[in-house]
Order: C-alpha cells, then sequence, then structure tokens
C-alpha cells in the first residue's frame, strides 16, 4: 500500500513538475539555465526521478515516515507550483 501511495504521489509530483517547466514564468526559466549547463536539459526531471525512487525504494520498506516526508514535499510542491503559476511569486 505504501509503494502505491508513493507512486501516485509521484505520479502528482512530475505533473506538477511539467506545468511549472512548460509555465514561461522567469523565475524557472532562469533555473532551466542553472541546470541545463550543469544537469543537461532534463536535469531537474532527475533529481526529480532521484527523489522518487528514493522514497519508493522506502515505502517498499514499509517505512512509513518516509511517505510522510514525501507527502509533505508534495504539498510544498503544490503550493510552490500554485504561486508560480498564478504569477503571485
Amino acid at each position: 500500500m505504501h509503494l502505491i501511495v508513493a507512486f501516485l504521489l509521484g505520479i502528482a509530483n512530475f505533473a506538477m513538475h511539467k506545468a511549472v517547466v512548460e509555465s514561461g514564468h522567469p523565475f524557472v526559466e532562469d533555473t532551466k539555465l542553472y541546470f541545463g549547463r550543469h544537469f543537461g536539459r532534463n536535469g531537474s526531471y532527475f533529481l526529480e526521478f532521484g527523489i522518487l525512487l528514493g522514497a519508493m525504494l522506502f515505502a517498499y520498506s514499509g517505512s512509513a515516515m518516509i511517505l510522510g516526508f514525501y507527502a509533505a514535499y508534495t504539498a510544498f510542491n503544490a503550493i510552490a507550483a500554485w504561486l508560480l503559476l498564478s504569477r503571485r511569486f
């Protein structure tokens, strides 16, 4: 069950990430330059995948605490995505 929840939270994180990357917000465009220079064109997606992979590995071992942390991470991502997409930041 933990693994399914972590996977669904990961889907939500990737969807928010894609929406923010494609938003054209000036802050996002600046960070694209940084990630592109240091980590390649899709560097931020690799970072997001690494976080998801770690959360899923811990969830597979039965760790409920990591699921709480990943849920909090998803909530913070949702707030940040809302701020950037609504141009409040």
